[in-house]
């Protein structure tokens, strides 16, 4: 994966997976030029919400080579950090609200070999990650309150996109921009001309009868959106 910003990127997120169906669906996207997934894990406590752990990691990897990025809604998400590594995971992106030492857990994921992220709340701002912004790869707006999907997409998401933006540009600095909760056809164009890199969709994906399809409409609106900024 390029770390660098460029074209837009649907990352589907398998929260939102029919798990009855979960090889065939992995397939569906594949099938359909989808180059990277989201894994949302939960642990009850961060987020009033359990979803899964590693074990699920594992078994996405075994159907799916492409990109995989774990998404720690969790307190101590250190701990969890040699079964995602085991698990094959090529990311992992921790909250700035759930970790005490938010530097160490940076360096301890990029001395796993794999590349670091943070995630901030509706709430949180972006000067909040002042310190550490120089460390990581990804930084996680997230665009509703943590913990279920299928909510409705904060508005105040976009002034934060382009703030993040502002600042990569200003620093000279590469690391993506990744907005996950609440998004859809309705504002996935927005978002990119506001800066974002990527674009983690569930329910608008696997709603869908086939999300191969949904995620390949949504990646073309991505990539118009993207075509008239250059």
């Amino acid at each position: 994966m390029n770390f660098k910003p460029g074209k837009p990127v649907v990352a589907p997120s398998i929260l939102s997976a029919d798990y009855t169906r979960f090889g065939e669906q992995l397939d569906d996207l594949h099938a359909h030029g989808v180059e990277w997934i989201h894994c949302d894990i939960m642990d009850g406590h961060f987020v009033p919400n359990i979803s899964f752990g590693p074990m699920i990691v594992a078994a996405a990897r075994k159907a799916w080579k492409g990109y995989m990025d774990a998404h720690l809604m969790t307190f101590h998400p250190d701990d969890y950090l040699k079964a995602l590594v085991d698990a094959g995971t090529n990311m992992v992106t921790v909250h700035q609200e759930a970790v005490p030492h938010l530097h160490r857990s940076i360096m301890t994921i990029r001395d796993a070999g794999l590349h670091a992220g943070v995630a901030i709340n509706p709430a949180t701002p972006v000067h909040t990650l002042e310190l550490i912004i120089t460390e990581i790869h990804l930084v996680t707006v997230m665009s509703v309150n943590p913990g279920f999907g299928g909510q409705s997409f904060i508005e105040s998401t976009y002034a934060k996109v382009r703030q993040l933006d502002r600042i990569r540009k200003d620093l000279g600095l590469s690391f993506l921009i990744e907005i996950d909760g609440g998004v859809g056809a309705g504002n996935i164009q927005q978002l990119v001309r506001a800066g974002a890199d990527v674009l983690v969709a569930g329910n608008s994906v696997f709603d869908s009868k086939e999300p191969g399809t949904q995620a390949q409409r949504l990646q073309k609106l991505a990539d118009t959106a993207h075509n008239h900024l250059t």
